[in-house]
Formats: C-alpha cells, sequence, structure tokens
C-alpha cells in the first residue's frame, strides 16, 4: 500500500481523532486549565507513539509542558525537527460562540472548536503524514524530531532555558513549523518573517476605595483620569507611537521587500468594509500590508476602572488599569523597548495616583528568514503542487516565539507550513478548521 493509500483509508479515523483532540480545553493563559494542558500533551504523545515514533517523552519546563518525540535512522540524514502547540487561546466572550467551544461540530466541512485552527489542526497533520510514512514503507526520507509545545499562546515563557538545555536533543539541519498561515483556500505563501511581541500592565490606585464624586470629585486625583491621561500619550494624532526610543533600532523594508508585500492581494477599500469600520488607520508612510506585517505597533489591548454596570454610580474609582501588547519590528529589542515604555509611563504620571507596571513575560524579537532559503524554495515547490500556482512570499504581523528562539539557540531557520486561514477566526469565537485543511497538510 502507498502512504496516499493509507491516507485516504483513515480519513474517518484521524477526523475522529482530531475532535477527541479538540474536546481538550488546554488554555494556557488560564491556571484553572494547567491539568487540561498536560492532558493535552499526553494526547499528543500518547498518538505520537501510535503513528511509531522510536523515541516519545512529555518533558517539564517549569510551567506548561512540551512533548518530543524522533525517528532517528542515520546519523549522515538531514535531521527534519517538526513544530507545533497544543495550547489554545481562551474562549471568552464565550456568548458569540454558535456551539460550545471544546465541543467540537462539523459543518460544511468544517470544524468548529477552539484550537481548531491554531494550532491543533495544523498539528495533528505531520503526525499523521509521518504514521502513513512508516506504516507503509517503514522508513522516512530524512531523519525527523518533533517538538510540541503547551505554552505558545502565552509567549513561550519557560522555552529560552528549556531550549539551551536541550540543544543536543533538539539539533537539527531545519525546523518545520505546523503553526501558520496560507493566504487562501486558492492562494498559498510562503512566510519568511514574524514580528516580535511583548506585553505589560499599568495599574493606576489612588484613594483606599471608591469615593462619593459629589463630595470627593475636584478634591482627588481619578485613576481613570490619570491612566487614560497616560494612554493617550502613547501615539499622536497620525497613530504614530509617541514613545521617545520606539522607533531607534527599527529595520527599515528594503525596496525588494516592499515589492513583494504590495504583491499581495489587498485592496484597502475593500479590508476596511470587511473590517466595518470607515476607513483604515495607521502610521503615514506605509501600506496597510506594511503596517500590518513589519511595521512595530503598541496597541492598548484592554481597561478596566469605575462603575460597569447599568446606569450611572457617582463615585471616583479607586483603581483603573490596562492592558498593553507591542508587536516588534526587525532589529527591535524586546528588553529595550519595555525600558522606554516603562520611562514614557513615569513621565506622563499625574499626581495624586501611584502608579505600578507589570512587564509580562515571554518577550520576543522579531524573525525573518531569506526568502531563497532552500528550505522555502522546498515548501514553495510543494505549495504550487498543491494549489496548482506559485506561493507569495509574505511576512505574518503575529508572533511565533520559537521561530527567533530556534535560530539564536540552534542556529536553524524555520520553515512555516501550516495550512489556517485568516477568515478562521483564529483568537476569536466561532474558531473553525477547514477538513481539506487537513488533507493538505497531510
Amino acid at each position: 500500500m502507498e502512504w496516499q493509500d493509507y491516507l485516504t483509508q483513515n480519513r474517518d479515523r484521524y477526523i475522529a481523532e482530531m475532535l477527541e483532540f479538540l474536546k481538550i480545553p488546554s488554555i494556557s493563559a488560564q491556571s484553572e486549565h494547567e491539568t487540561d494542558v498536560k492532558m493535552a500533551g499526553q494526547w499528543v504523545a500518547d498518538r505520537l507513539k501510535q503513528a511509531g515514533l522510536n523515541h516519545v517523552e512529555m518533558m517539564p519546563t517549569g510551567g506548561h509542558p512540551v512533548v518530543y518525540a524522533d525517528w532517528i535512522q542515520e546519523d549522515g540524514l538531514p535531521t527534519v525537527l517538526i513544530y507545533g502547540h497544543f495550547d489554545t487561546q481562551p474562549v471568552d466572550p464565550l456568548d458569540l460562540w454558535d456551539s460550545p467551544p471544546f465541543e467540537p461540530v462539523i459543518k460544511q466541512d468544517r470544524v468548529f472548536a477552539r484550537g481548531a485552527s491554531d494550532d491543533k489542526g495544523n498539528l495533528f497533520s505531520p503526525i499523521t503524514a509521518v504514521e502513513a510514512m512508516l506504516k507503509t514503507s517503514g522508513k522516512l526520507p530524512v531523519n525527523v524530531k518533533f517538538f510540541f509545545e503547551g505554552q505558545e499562546e502565552i509567549g513561550s515563557p519557560q522555552l529560552p532555558d528549556f531550549v539551551a538545555q536541550n540543544k543536543t536533543l533538539l539539533a537539527c539541519d531545519l525546523v518545520v513549523s505546523a503553526d501558520g498561515l496560507q493566504l487562501s483556500p486558492d492562494q498559498p505563501k510562503v512566510e519568511i518573517g514574524f514580528r516580535g511581541n511583548m506585553a505589560l500592565e499599568i495599574r493606576v490606585t489612588g484613594p483606599s476605595k471608591d469615593y462619593h464624586s459629589g463630595l470627593y470629585g475636584g478634591v482627588i486625583q481619578n485613576p481613570i483620569h490619570a491612566l487614560t491621561h497616560i494612554l493617550a500619550s502613547f501615539h499622536d494624532t497620525d497613530g504614530r507611537v509617541a514613545v521617545t526610543g520606539f522607533y531607534d533600532d527599527v529595520r527599515e523594508p528594503t525596496p525588494e521587500e516592499r515589492q513583494q508585500l504590495a504583491a499581495l492581494p489587498m485592496d484597502e477599500s475593500e479590508l476596511a468594509t470587511h473590517l466595518q469600520v470607515p476607513e483604515l488607520f495607521g502610521e503615514p508612510g506605509y501600506t496597510a500590508v506594511e503596517r500590518g506585517a513589519i511595521r512595530p505597533t503598541l496597541e492598548i489591548c484592554g481597561v478596566e476602572g469605575g462603575y460597569q454596570g447599568e446606569g450611572i454610580k457617582g463615585i471616583v474609582p479607586a483603581k483603573a488599569q490596562a492592558k498593553i501588547v507591542c508587536r516588534l519590528a526587525a532589529d527591535q529589542d524586546p528588553e529595550k523597548v519595555s525600558a522606554a515604555i516603562n520611562a514614557h509611563i513615569r513621565n506622563f504620571t499625574l499626581p495624586g495616583v501611584r502608579v505600578d507596571v507589570i512587564n509580562r513575560d515571554g518577550k520576543v524579537g522579531a524573525y525573518l528568514m531569506p526568502h531563497d532559503h532552500p528550505g522555502n524554495i522546498a515548501a514553495a515547490g510543494v505549495l504550487k503542487k498543491l494549489y496548482g500556482k506559485a506561493p507569495l512570499t509574505s511576512r505574518c504581523g503575529g508572533t511565533i516565539p520559537i521561530c527567533s528562539l530556534f535560530l539564536e539557540t540552534l542556529g536553524v531557520y524555520t520553515v512555516n507550513f501550516a495550512f489556517s486561514y485568516e477568515d478562521e477566526n483564529l483568537h476569536s469565537p466561532n474558531e473553525f478548521f477547514r477538513l481539506e485543511s487537513l488533507d493538505r497538510g497531510q
């Protein structure tokens, strides 16, 4: 039997297994799901053993675990490490889901569940592909290692130390990531870069409790006023980040890079309509594609403070807080950017309140690889066969922390070879994964 026939004959079983995998609520950001993340890791480890890998182990990191497996035939063969993650994003807001997020449902050849597209569906494809080759021919054309993690959605905070301590175990010639995007169901792309990431929280504290606004308004500083003063200072009216030093090390795109991005099919007016906004907005001098893929950002992702119930409650609130996430461009140092933002917050702190900044773990720099790297050329050839057309070269505005980490620690590039699409509600309610993507991934 050929491996292609094996995949076809076992397709229904694979879909049933994927549904079982998607039922595990492996939300890495929430401590109440710590056991679920471990359960998902154990599911992956058991599935790798079933596929026929030689050495399979779930390994501790000091945080959420990782799963390692390998099939090593000859020392002289190239070694490819396959990467993915089995943790998921939180599900909020729950009331916007059409079905429970961890009770997977198949509709119109799409699997709806949290983690279906990012990244459990993509992670599952290489496991089944390797199984098909081992069960039919008993061998693989290269040495293969698997490295699946349970903390990607929180920035992989324990992995820098883990990878550094396990350099020999993870040594390889190339990484292939099963976590990424294609452009559309009829147009492939090769992603050669991701933005970096850093996050922090701002907590503003005023009086010891909420006070009557009629008695104390105008007498004491309002923490929400003080917080919004800081938040409003982060950008100028054109959308450019106003933090001193924020752009110091940003690498400007080359004419070739701008040409590659300009080749991507995007109509800005159509994008505004799709996003249901009156018009697009952002840093002057760059296209929407460039702003969303290669320029740095500072986003206010959440604000909380004061009374949130129905009607009005006349108070001066005791506290307020905000969550900030920055996407970083090539050559930006996350620690340097963090220090600049912290200094900016101090400079714009009003009297009468205490401001605490909580700098979150999981800072990571941007990742960029040569577009003509042999791994990208190989991937482009396969994508052309799958889609019937050559892939475009793209950069992604999101962050996959492991790419930069593997490059810095192992000295190898990561080819991003996965089959999610931007319309599949990644990180949003009603996330789904196309069943045809499982076939393409295999």
